[in-house]
């Protein structure tokens, strides 16, 4: 199992992006609960917002209300929407799942939010 995940980038503070992760190998992101984490420089890895496999999403109280995070069931993607971005924002931004019996982890994207 491989997790994918794209869609960083550099964006002024206010804007927006749109986070994506894949799963490739024995499973799919359709049904799994999936987390987004991100490690700013310097810092230790933060849990950003979960999606399960009921679908509720929870958050981090640093992203409630810009951050969102979603599920095409079909493609087996799992989104993360960051709006309203603020330079505290910036990070390597990680999907992580838990199936077969461990934990998966994409190799991360990089938001860069500039002032």
């Amino acid at each position: 199992v491989q997790l994918q995940a794209s869609g960083g980038g550099l964006v002024q503070a206010g804007g927006s992006l749109k986070l994506s992760c894949t799963a490739s190998g024995r499973t799919s992101l359709s049904t799994k609960s999936v987390n987004w984490h991100r490690r700013a420089p310097g810092m230790q890895r933060k849990w950003v917002a979960r999606i399960t496999s009921g679908s509720t999403t929870e958050y981090a109280a640093s992203v409630t209300g810009r951050f969102t995070i979603s599920r095409d069931r079909r493609q087996g993607t799992v989104y993360l929407q960051m709006n309203s971005l603020k330079e505290e924002d910036t990070a390597m931004y990680y999907c992580e799942t838990f199936t077969f019996g461990r934990t998966f982890w994409g190799q991360g994207t990089e938001v860069t939010v500039s002032s």
